[in-house]
């Protein structure tokens, strides 16, 4: 099998990108990768493999990085607020360049087969190219992700070839089984409803609503703005930092698969949802919001996330990160992510499955029986 490697997603062939990515995830998608590489996020070098078997079909793709992160990002409180101190002196401290392969902004598996490729072809050189560029590079930890319950299959491949599979924050979905937002509602067990209905009365009262568009890119710079307040005040989780760029390059490249939901107190615009149309899945990336305040905001647009999955027909809503308890208040329940992780140091690579876990700290799974017929 021959590897390619590309600098930039603009040199990979489209035709060969897409032909593989056809029936997965729109977060493969050649576009989808433009928009990221364009935006400027952190300081991430994004570069891209195709695999060719003996013909030169294109039988495999993936997408990886380079970044320099906290490998503590999941730390506990008190760890992160002693690492806080540390830091004052020391900025660099458990800050590492990581060869990082997946999606930043998404959950999916690092990579795209053929089904004529067999896994275990597949993982082997993954890892041989991975592994080749992060020891020619000095890259300190290799980083694959996101690992959900359905590629139970490939991950002890990973783990043959010396990688730990450590435990990620959870993520969250949601089925949607409603036929509108009504049934939803009613749906419901009473408890729950009850206090969603209170929280939507107070949103109401002063005069909370919302909108739903395709194209935002003009209002890039307040958006980027409202994001900064939520990531800035953020307890559970920080990592890449959005540009303007990036929502321009999402209203405006990926055509009606980008949607925000702009939410108003009279005709102030105070906050959004930003959304991704994939397939029968609608994606809820991020939030922002003008004010970093503790009130029922953040419930009104969660439910307004949930509804307008409901309104757009599809049949699972993701989520995200972190906020679980308003999210599983609403119904959504969380599933479980792992990271396989390791160090081309020979000497290292033995204890990363030892160290990173006590660094970082990951919630349990715990879901709710929000609905009637649960």
């Amino acid at each position: 099998m021959k590897t390619i490697i590309f600098n930039t997603i603009r040199d990979v062939p489209r035709e060969h990108w897409n032909h593989l990515q056809k029936g997965h995830s729109f977060t493969y998608a050649h576009e989808f990768w433009d928009v990221l590489e364009q935006s400027q996020l952190n300081d991430f070098r994004y570069r891209y493999a195709m695999f060719y078997d003996d013909a030169d079909n294109p039988v495999a793709l993936t997408s990886f990085y380079t970044i320099t992160t906290d490998i503590a990002i999941f730390a506990p409180t008190k760890l992160r607020l002693l690492l806080s101190k540390i830091r004052q002196i020391f900025p660099g401290f458990l800050f590492l360049k990581m060869l990082e392969c997946g999606t930043p902004v998404t959950l999916n598996k690092p990579f795209v087969a053929s089904s004529v490729l067999a896994d275990d072809e597949m993982v082997k050189a993954l890892n041989d190219m991975l592994l080749g560029l992060a020891k020619k590079q000095g890259h300190f930890l290799i980083v694959l992700r996101d690992f959900e319950p359905e590629t139970d299959a490939i991950q002890p491949l990973f783990k043959q070839l010396g990688y730990h599979l450590v435990d990620s924050l959870p993520t969250t979905y949601m089925n949607i089984d409603w036929p509108t937002p009504q049934a939803y509602l009613s749906s419901m067990k009473s408890y729950y409803r009850s206090k969603l209905l209170k929280h939507l009365r107070i949103n109401h009262q002063q005069d909370i609503r919302h909108e739903l568009h395709d194209n935002f890119d003009h209002l890039a710079d307040i958006l980027c703005d409202q994001w900064l307040v939520v990531h800035h005040h953020a307890s559970e989780y920080q990592r890449e930092i959005l540009t303007p760029e990036f929502y321009k390059g999402f209203s405006s490249q990926l055509d009606s698969r980008s949607k925000i939901l702009l939410f108003y107190r009279k005709q102030e615009l105070i906050g959004h949802a930003l959304l991704l149309q994939d397939g029968d899945l609608l994606r809820w990336l991020y939030f922002g919001r003008t004010e970093a305040v503790n009130d029922s905001l953040y419930i009104y647009v969660a439910h307004k996330v949930v509804e307008t999955a409901i309104n757009l027909g599809a049949t699972r809503l993701e989520l995200g990160l972190t906020t679980y308890s308003i999210k599983k208040d609403l119904g959504a329940y969380m599933s479980p992510l792992k990271l396989a992780l390791r160090s081309p140091l020979r000497f290292i690579n033995p204890f990363i499955g030892l160290v990173y876990p006590l660094l970082n700290h990951t919630p349990e799974i715990q879901n709710k029986s929000i609905f009637k017929d649960q």
